[in-house]
């Protein structure tokens, strides 16, 4: 009896050795395949953040930027906020924050409704990809030509006007159709949507069908499986289509100036303007400000939904 158990422990301990021995190599693995993703996110992210924010405290005039810390910059962009009149800066970012307001209440809808008519309604994967690729052709050429197109439409004499006075509904053109905030929104529309509706329509692709089938066994309506199940399962690619529609309005500049004639203010506007004209210490500042202000949205939208718990 011992001459058989003293191999069979021995057997036992070979066999679990090589279970245990291969978790440091494991790690360094892990390590070394992340180590590329790290190294770019390094360099292409942390660094030129780095870079902003030393630049920021860096003093400039008319002729030269001085390596000088100082925080003027800082002061110049919140000059006056604290009288009673609203300062520049935060009429600039008023102004911005409208359009982000404005966007997510048009792109939200639209995008949850394309999310689910393409989640629940098209059964045919081919067709579903047909119809995602459909939704990626305007990307196919860039922003500014996709804005451009909407001149002809919107403009004095444009197709839209044209129109219009042709049935009689008007007899001056309506001057608000470009190069105002309609225009600028249209286009934020227009550009943003497809950021709203990939990660919605990833989220309600994980639903389980099963849970509405029993939401609909249960007696529940359409609007109650929508409204209790759907929604909340729903609210992660919410979000996350939220930050990156919030993001790219908050800091887009060419919408605004193209739609909006050079006549609108927003943050991304100002951040342009002040680099065109080589101030880079006071662009650097107000990248710092803009970079804190959609940060904080951002933690806003995540302590609303913990996006961790949900994903």
């Amino acid at each position: 009896m011992t001459d058989l158990a003293l191999p069979t422990a021995a057997t036992a301990e070979r066999a679990v050795a090589p279970a245990v021995a291969p978790r440091p190599r494991r790690r360094t693995l892990a390590y070394l395949q992340a180590a590329p993703l790290a190294l770019v996110f390094l360099i292409f992210l942390v660094i030129p953040l780095v870079l902003t924010g030393i630049v920021s405290l860096w003093e400039y005039n008319e002729y030269e930027i001085i390596p000088a810390l100082t925080l003027q910059n800082y002061i110049d962009v919140f000059d006056g906020c604290l009288s009673a009149d609203l300062c520049t800066t935060l009429r600039t970012y008023l102004s911005t924050v409208k359009f982000v307001a404005l966007t997510l209440a048009i792109t939200l809808p639209l995008g949850f409704a394309i999310a689910y008519f393409l989640a629940f309604h098209i059964r045919s994967g081919t067709v579903r990809m047909g119809l995602f690729l459909l939704c990626t052709i305007p990307f196919w050429t860039s922003n500014v030509i996709r804005m451009i197109s909407w001149i002809p439409l919107l403009g004095r004499n444009g197709l839209i006007n044209d129109t219009l006075r042709a049935l009689g509904l008007i007899r001056q053109p309506i001057e608000g159709l470009l190069y105002s905030d309609f225009a600028v929104v249209l286009a934020f529309v227009h550009l943003d949507t497809v950021f709203m509706i990939v990660p919605i329509f990833n989220s309600l692709a994980r639903i389980d069908r099963r849970l509405i089938e029993a939401a609909r066994d249960g007696g529940a309506s359409g609007a109650q499986i929508l409204w209790t199940v759907i929604l909340p399962l729903a609210k992660p690619g919410i979000a996350i289509g939220t930050i990156f529609v919030t993001t790219l309005v908050m800091g887009d500049f060419v919408t605004v100036g193209v739609m909006g004639g050079q006549q609108i203010a927003s943050v991304g506007k100002v951040i342009q303007v002040q680099m065109a004209y080589l101030q880079f210490p006071a662009a650097a500042a107000n990248a710092v400000v803009l970079l804190a202000a959609v940060l904080l949205m951002i933690l806003g939208l995540t302590r609303m939904i913990d996006l961790r718990r949900e994903l």
